[in-house]
């Protein structure tokens, strides 16, 4: 399915699941692909499609801006990434005309629209905290940090951010990436989960805990009833935990001791917007 916005066509690929009963509405997830990916690359290795048909929610693949129309292609989150960035696409006012499109369509719970996101996505969905904190209750950014200035929500919104401590192209403690193509100097995760922290006015003492390869931490009494969540993987890389395998081709392996997507459904359910 398309969608024209600013004059360019834009993809998306929709997965509404058969057994929805549209007597009640809707959840409605957005994932992002990583830079230089696409939504059908995303969708095969997300499994968010068959959450949403066991869940019963509504899940949606856009599709960045690139040279080319449906590969390499990339999210403007602020600092980064590549062309969309470079050309200051507004893919923030993309987004927002995509849930129009949907609302118009489907039966959507307006207090439970939640944005994921791999990498670029990841970094995208933080700037649409930033800049649609008035649409989307929590956001689940994987391997993507917070590289929009001036972040400026008008709500606060949950987080909940997966990043492997060893991940080579978008460095857990910032800076740019040894293995980056880009040469972005990318925000820590820390300095990310810092801003919501603050921003939602939630504890600054997170509790931890700790098993196998996996640091969970979460600051908790949050206004609104909001959280901040981080899963660390320890010797983790850049990869979505749980998947069945890299993001891309040659990418690094995913730790399978969390499901990232599992565990992704389970906070935004526990997290509409108040």
């Amino acid at each position: 399915r398309t969608l024209t916005h600013e004059g360019r066509e834009r993809g998306y690929r929709l997965h509404v699941p058969e057994s929805l009963d549209f007597g009640q509405p809707a959840a409605l997830v957005l994932s992002l692909h990583g830079g230089g990916g696409n939504a059908d690359l995303h969708r095969r290795m997300d499994g968010f499609e068959e959450l949403a048909d066991e869940k019963g929610f509504i899940v949606v693949y856009p599709n960045g801006t690139g040279k080319l129309q449906n590969a390499i292609l990339t999210w403007n989150g602020g600092t980064c990434c590549g062309y969309a960035q470079q050309n200051n696409v507004d893919d923030v006012g993309f987004i927002r005309a995509l849930i129009a499109e949907l609302e118009s369509e489907y039966a959507i719970d307006p207090q439970r629209i939640y944005v994921t996101g791999m990498s670029n996505g990841g970094i995208m969905a933080y700037r649409l905290a930033c800049e649609a904190s008035d649409l989307i209750a929590a956001i689940a950014p994987v391997a993507g940090t917070l590289n929009y200035e001036p972040c400026q929500p008008a709500q606060p919104v949950s987080v909940i951010h997966f990043h492997g401590m060893d991940d080579t192209h978008l460095p857990y403690d910032g800076g740019v990436g040894a293995d980056s193509l880009i040469g972005v100097d990318f925000a820590s995760v820390q300095e990310s989960l810092d801003f919501w922290m603050t921003f939602n006015g939630c504890n600054p003492q997170p509790q931890t805990e700790t098993f196998a390869d996996i640091r969970h931490q979460v600051w908790d009494e949050c206004r609104q009833e909001t959280a901040v969540e981080l899963y660390t993987i320890i010797g983790g890389k850049h990869a979505w935990p749980g998947s069945a395998g890299p993001a891309w081709a040659g990418g690094d392996e995913p730790t399978q001791t969390i499901s990232a997507s599992e565990l992704i459904w389970e906070f935004f359910a526990a997290h509409s917007k108040p």
